[in-house]
């Protein structure tokens, strides 16, 4: 067996020795640690863990080997874990798109799917991507050195997630662009009479009798909040066919929310732990005070009634069950690598499983408080106006941007609950943003780890400043069909699921889910209930399948706001950026054999045995030398030592 010097240098003694600019500890055997075990005749697990040296500071001259990288760092509190995973996964699609899913797919019948879907996808997954960060101590990409010819999978999810950052933040901007106009009395989208309107404006507080006037009838007319976020805000065009010239006002608030962004991740969001805290608990406050507002207004039942009432028909359409799948995929950030780095900044020893309920269980909550209090407040509006819930009903920006704005004119006080909601907003999106770029900066950090961790600071501003550069288009006045093609394409639908399989695959499959139940049981000292098993091996790759399928047999066509249809070429457009992370796993896997040696089948064995050793055999667990004596790869120094009792 294979074994590294310094490892035998540790040996030595049971304290640690000094090698170098590095100091190793012997971590202690199961039974020394008072840790419940396999039984007598399997396995002796010897740990080689690096101690934390001071960590040297930006501008040291560092050397390029393993022992001279920074330390990693991990997580500085017990709660900053849970915090990170609630700001991350707690994000803009909770408010504004779960609500209108869940009254568009059956109200109340939709929460079958939905919770059918957490349990036999979305917590599993959870758990498995987070328990693999956590047991690797490393970001996206070097998880896969577990299936090393998987490692396409991982760049997959680095490119989508760089794509989603860079559209995802945008929202952020036009939010930015509202908050900043709702300290404005009366607030601006109010009335007409301003330059961006036109001849057919209806101001809120109008009534239809002054169209007469202006031989106009009701369908002709356009409301106040519509022309002020169609011809003010983004200055819009007649389709993507025209990208038109840049908006400098959208162009300073995205440079604006990449600033915020970078304030807290340039030192790592491990190190930025009492700012999560407040950004992932301020929302909450400002949503329970809309609660509050929201159910004591006129009409607020009927908004409740409406997203509550259980149309049971409902479920027997495949597109419900489809769209609660996408759902639980989207808000638990599953496949795109987030919770891995989030993970991997975890102690060893941390109960993540326990964290991983907790998180799980205040997302899924979160999603239908919001539910209320948005379709309280949408109640309202459809009284004042007389008309019913499902005409004032609107999902993404259409909510955000159009719905609300409207009815918070129609309540006193109103640029107040315009401050409240879209500072909310902003909070919400800027949580989500800036874990999913730490994720992005971790899993290159790690993978690429003696060019890039000592310069992770300077490295973290170059993907910050070349994102806001490709985000400048989204920003034009033809950027909202850029915008909407990038959301249906980049990260979600095809692209996604197909990740996800092959994460399952790699997983659950290749490396194998008793290789998981192993390392679990290693850092928290039981392992889970088994109906993970059957999730991670049938469950759950079952339901992606299904849904991956119907995506490909029943594709729905590209539009914007219900009157403009993408041309083909637009269509195709958004195919290439899902490909562009979809072609990395072929082609990853092509290259891995390719420069492999052996025959194929020697070459192929070797991609599906890891090259980062397990840290403790456990039932499941090869024994063979083959399987335990590869070389660790240079960004791990775990080493196990393994022989018969």
């Amino acid at each position: 067996m294979k074994t590294d010097k310094k490892f035998l240098d540790a040996l030595s003694s049971p304290f640690g020795v000094r090698r170098g600019n590095a100091d190793y500890e012997v971590a202690p055997t199961e039974k020394e640690a008072g840790m419940p075990g396999p039984d007598e005749d399997v396995f002796l697990a010897v740990d080689v863990i690096p101690m934390k040296p001071e960590s040297p500071g930006v501008g040291d001259d560092l050397g390029s080997s393993e022992e001279d990288l920074p330390v990693r760092g991990n997580w500085g509190g017990k709660l900053d874990f849970i915090f990170g995973c609630v700001s991350y996964a707690v994000g803009l699609g909770n408010v504004w798109r779960f609500p209108y899913l869940a009254y568009e797919n059956g109200g109340g019948a939709f929460l079958v799917p939905f919770f059918i879907s957490i349990i036999l996808c979305g917590v599993p997954l959870f758990v498995m991507e987070v328990s693999i960060g956590q047991y690797l101590n490393t970001g996206g990409i070097g998880i896969w050195n577990l299936v090393p010819m998987f490692k396409g999978v991982g760049f997959a999810s680095m490119t989508m997630i760089g794509l989603s950052n860079i559209y995802y933040i945008v929202l952020i901007a036009y939010t930015l662009y509202y908050l900043v106009a709702s300290f404005h009395s009366p607030l601006p989208w109010e009335q007409c009479g301003n330059e961006w309107n036109t001849d057919r404006c209806l101001g809120i507080q109008e009534n239809h009798s002054s169209l007469v006037a202006r031989n106009l009838t009701a369908a002709q007319a356009v409301s106040s909040v519509k022309e002020y976020w169609e011809r003010n805000v983004l200055d819009i065009t007649n389709g993507l066919e025209e990208v038109g010239s840049l908006r400098p006002e959208l162009a300073l608030y995205l440079l604006l929310a990449w600033f915020l962004v970078y304030t807290v991740i340039w030192r790592g969001l491990h190190q930025s732990g009492k700012i999560i805290w407040c950004t992932a608990l301020f929302p909450y406050l400002i949503l329970f005070i809309l609660f509050i507002r929201g159910v004591t207004l006129e009409g607020a039942s009927d908004g409740l009634l409406y997203y509550l009432r259980p149309d049971w028909t409902k479920l027997r359409d495949p597109r419900v069950w489809i769209a609660a799948g996408t759902q639980v995929l989207f808000s638990y950030g599953i496949g795109i690598g987030a919770n891995v780095a989030l993970g991997s900044y975890n102690k060893y020893n941390h109960n993540f499983y326990r964290d991983s309920m907790i998180v799980c269980t205040i997302c899924s909550g979160t999603s239908l408080f919001a539910g209320l209090v948005i379709f309280s407040v949408l109640g309202h509006m459809a009284h004042i106006q007389d008309k019913d819930v499902s005409e004032v009903a609107r999902s993404g920006p259409g909510l955000a941007f159009l719905a609300y704005p409207e009815m918070v004119v129609q309540l006193p006080f109103a640029p107040v609950w315009a401050v409240l909601f879209f500072l909310m907003l902003i909070v919400l999106g800027i949580d989500s943003q800036f874990c999913t770029v730490e994720a992005l900066v971790t899993g290159l950090v790690d993978e690429f780890a003696s060019t890039l961790r000592p310069y992770r600071r300077l490295f973290t501003l170059g993907v910050v400043i070349v994102q806001f550069l490709l985000g400048l288009p989204l920003v034009t006045q033809g950027g909202m069909y850029i915008f909407q093609l990038m959301d249906f394409f980049s990260a979600s639908g095809v692209s996604l699921l197909t990740v996800v399989f092959f994460e399952i695959v790699g997983f659950a499959w290749i490396y194998g889910a008793r290789r998981i139940y192993a390392n679990i049981k290693d850092m928290i000292g039981f392992t889970p209930n088994k109906y993970f098993f059957f999730c991670w091996l049938f469950a759950a790759p079952c339901m992606i399948v299904g849904m991956l399928v119907f995506y490909i047999a029943q594709p729905e066509p590209v539009t914007y706001s219900d009157h403009y249809v993408y041309p083909w070429w637009g269509e195709m457009v958004g195919w290439g950026m899902a490909l562009a992370s979809i072609t990395w796993i072929p082609t990853y896997a092509i290259y891995f054999l390719w420069n492999s040696s052996g025959s194929l089948l020697e070459r192929i064995k070797k991609g599906v045995t890891p090259q980062v050793v397990p840290r403790k055999a456990q039932e499941g667990t090869p024994t063979s030398d083959e399987s335990l004596t590869l070389d660790p790869p240079a960004n791990s120094v775990r080493v196990l030592l393994q022989e018969k009792s």
